[in-house]
C-alpha cells in the first residue's frame, strides 16, 4: 500500500484545524472571564450540535434509522446516562441492517 502524500497532507491539516479550534477557545477563555450567562449558553452547544448532527439522518432515514432512534429514546428515558442509550441505539439499527 502507498500512502499518498496529498491524503496525509490534507489528514495532518485537519487534525491540526481541529485542534486550532479547540486550543483557541481554551486560551480565549483563559484571557478573561466571561458572564455567568455566556457560560450557561455554552454549556448546551454540545448537546444542540449532536441533536443538529443526527435530526437530518433520523428525519431522511429509513426504518433502521427509526428503530435506532426509537431505541435510543427508551433507553435514554429509563437509563439517565449518556453511554447505554448511544450503544443501544446504534446496535439496534446495526441488528435491523444486517437482518435486511
Amino acid at each position: 500500500m502507498r500512502l499518498d502524500p496529498w491524503i496525509v497532507l490534507a489528514i495532518v491539516s485537519m487534525a491540526l484545524a481541529t485542534y486550532a479550534t479547540r486550543a483557541g477557545g481554551y486560551w480565549l477563555f483563559s484571557r478573561f472571564d466571561p458572564p455567568q450567562a455566556v457560560r450557561i449558553m455554552l454549556s448546551y452547544v454540545p448537546g444542540t450540535l449532536f441533536v443538529s448532527f443526527v435530526t437530518p439522518s433520523i428525519i431522511n432515514g429509513g426504518v433502521k434509522e427509526w428503530i435506532g432512534a426509537v431505541a435510543t429514546l427508551l433507553v435514554a428515558t429509563r437509563t439517565k446516562s449518556p453511554a447505554w442509550p448511544i450503544a443501544i441505539g446504534t446496535g439496534a439499527a446495526w441488528i435491523i441492517f444486517e437482518m435486511r
